[in-house]
């Protein structure tokens, strides 16, 4: 069985986020710590953060997923982009030590013209640091495994390739030491995948055979559930409803179906309102029988 779940909204509180995923029908869920498209975080009271912690346990929840901005950008080219972004994963992090044993999922980000490595240097080398400053000043080591996300591709996009991942983890397990791998991980995005030219829909064995081959299953910790509006290999990266799109209703089926993915929390993305995410999720327990 997998964990199933969508975006909720932190701004009436964590608890409130676990019994608003709760009523949709969820049993994970994720969130944006800070507004997706940046600024600051804001303060949550500890007894908050407990009571969530607390209700996701009586409710048999699975790890959440939390979110990193859309802005941060680690590799970009300017200076002061990579540092405001570096920041706000320190920021992240320290912040997501109250609540240990989830999930921390970003966008790896974009070279914006410096080339492939380069980026993926950066982005590994962002890591090391966000890890380090977020243990020294929690004082304790990290307690939620991040997560790079697979993207379409688009652009400058690092992440667009099972390689790119694979090289971002090796890289930061060299520059790090070896506890790094046990703190890192990657979130599948069933749209981005398909879009940067995976085809889930007619070879979903062989497309998870190379990310095994590449990245290692075990490195999979998570998965964001969505439809895509484009034909595979297009690098665009317009998510849709479960079965509106071209991925289709059958291929999804079969990834929340797939033996290789159970037990993990699948996050839908789809371009919903509560009503239709409610649909959305006791659809995919459908699937899940």
């Amino acid at each position: 069985m997998i964990h199933i779940g969508n975006h909720v909204s932190v701004s009436d509180g964590y608890l409130e986020m676990g019994r608003h995923a709760s009523a949709l029908g969820g049993d994970t869920f994720a969130f944006f710590p800070r507004n997706p498209r940046g600024g600051k975080s804001r303060t949550v009271p500890p007894e908050d953060v407990q009571a969530l912690a607390e209700f996701l346990k009586a409710n048999a929840f699975g790890p959440l997923v939390v979110h990193g901005a859309y802005t941060m950008n680690v590799c970009a080219a300017r200076e002061e982009v990579r540092a405001n972004s570096l920041e706000m994963l320190r920021d992240d992090l320290v912040r997501l030590q109250a609540l240990p044993g989830n999930l921390y999922n970003f966008h790896p980000g974009s070279h914006v013209g410096q080339g492939r490595e380069t980026g993926i240097r950066l982005i590994a080398e962002a890591l090391d640091a966000a890890i380090r400053s977020a243990e020294q000043i929690s004082g304790k080591p990290l307690e939620n495994r991040i997560l790079l996300e697979t993207m379409a591709g688009k652009g400058s996009e690092i992440g667009g390739s099972f390689e790119d991942l694979r090289e971002i983890l090796d890289l930061a397990a060299e520059i790090g030491g070896p506890q790094r791998r046990a703190q890192l991980g990657v979130c599948l995005d069933t749209c981005h995948v398909w879009d940067g030219g995976y085809d889930i829909r007619e070879d979903l064995d062989g497309v998870l055979r190379e990310f095994d081959r590449v990245i290692g299953l075990k490195n999979l910790r998570a998965v964001h559930l969505n439809d895509s509006r484009n034909p595979c290999s297009s690098r665009k990266d317009r998510h849709e409803k479960l079965g509106l799109g071209q991925i289709g209703p059958e291929a999804l089926r079969a990834v929340v179906r797939h033996p290789l993915l159970q037990g993990l929390p699948f996050i839908l993305e789809t371009p919903n309102e509560d009503e239709g995410y409610r649909a959305e999720i006791a659809r995919v327990r459908e699937w899940m029988k």
